[in-house]
């Protein structure tokens, strides 16, 4: 007997000792010469991404850590999309959504999220509090071979940022985010939950007929002093490649008003670099106070109704007016 729990014993040392041994993170760093073989397929799945989509949006509150909380009820939406590569120089790539809607008959383009990729980046820009975005060092050793993605709203305002691995596991290769916060959703903000914000992975993945964009989300907002989990939700955005819609409106909004929307984005990157960050009042309903406005002003351009340079000068003044030091 004794002989057999001193085995035993041996035994679950040396699985507690397995467990508990090696890096800290749940990625290890990555060697450059592995960083270099995956370099281009990285930069091939990035840019798989652009195309012409149907687009279906699933979003299922599952779990509740708060006992007080009733989870929401499955919701599914959709429409038509188009991703284009609107930024390509090797270690940066910028991708811009259009949703592409019928309304009295006609197409109407909505400049949609977009979404910068950055090779082996210093400091990603986060969600830091209520309409508060600050800079956040990459660990030095957690760089190399890694991408960084930042997500902007629909005025080009920033909404997350999170830096991440692609990987391969069971055969299906992804881009994985680490954890990151973020502010809620249009969805969510309109109905003025309870939770204010959440902690999410994000993951990338192309598929035969397209690409997924799937979100592991952690609803939290204040309790007792402090964030507390509300309620767990998943997400999972699936883009099938279609040719079933006017995919020309959105690239004849695009020729229009790019390079009015490349002002605007320069803007913000001038407000980012110059405070350390971004700070802006936010409604519930637009996003940021000025978003409304921003969107006006490219589609006075699309119409004609004012040129590019004004109404570029007038974005600028916007945002310089608007935003603060965080």
């Amino acid at each position: 007997m004794n002989r057999i729990s001193t085995v035993l014993r041996a035994s679950l040392l040396a699985v507690a000792l397995a467990t508990t041994a090696g890096p800290a993170h749940a990625h290890p760093p990555i060697a450059a010469e592995q960083a270099a073989a995956s370099f281009a397929q990285d930069r091939a799945d990035i840019l798989a991404m652009a195309g012409n989509y149907k687009v279906r949006f699933d979003m299922q509150e599952s779990t509740r850590w708060d006992a007080g909380y009733t989870p929401l009820a499955a919701k599914t939406s959709g429409g038509y999309e188009s991703v284009r590569v609107i930024v390509d120089d090797g270690r940066r790539i910028v991708l811009q959504h259009l949703l592409v809607v019928q309304a009295d008959g006609r197409d109407v383009v909505i400049k949609h999220w977009r979404q910068d990729w950055e090779y082996e980046p210093a400091r990603v820009l986060v969600y830091a509090d209520t309409g508060t975005w600050r800079w956040e060092t990459v660990p030095e050793a957690m760089r190399t071979g890694r991408w960084a993605q930042t997500v902007y709203q629909v005025d080009d305002s920033p909404r997350y940022g999170g830096w991440g691995q692609f990987e391969t596991q069971g055969g299906v290769r992804r881009w994985r985010s680490n954890w990151t916060w973020r502010p809620l959703a249009r969805r969510d903000a309109v109905r003025h939950p309870v939770y204010d914000r959440y902690l999410a992975i994000n993951r990338h993945q192309i598929t035969p007929d397209g690409w997924i964009h799937w979100q592991d989300n952690t609803k939290l907002g204040p309790k007792d002093g402090k964030l507390a989990p509300i309620v767990q939700e998943y997400v999972l955005n699936t883009y099938t490649r279609s040719d079933s819609y006017n995919a020309r409106a959105a690239d004849e909004y695009w020729a229009a008003t790019r390079d009015y929307w490349a002002a605007v984005r320069q803007e913000w990157e001038r407000v980012a670099r110059e405070r350390g960050g971004i700070a802006i009042a936010e409604e519930a309903e637009t996003g940021t106070v000025i978003s409304a406005r921003l969107m006006q002003l490219a589609d006075d351009v699309l119409t004609g109704k004012s040129a590019t340079p004004q109404a570029s000068a007038a974005a600028r003044r916007l945002i310089a007016e608007t935003t603060r030091q965080p």
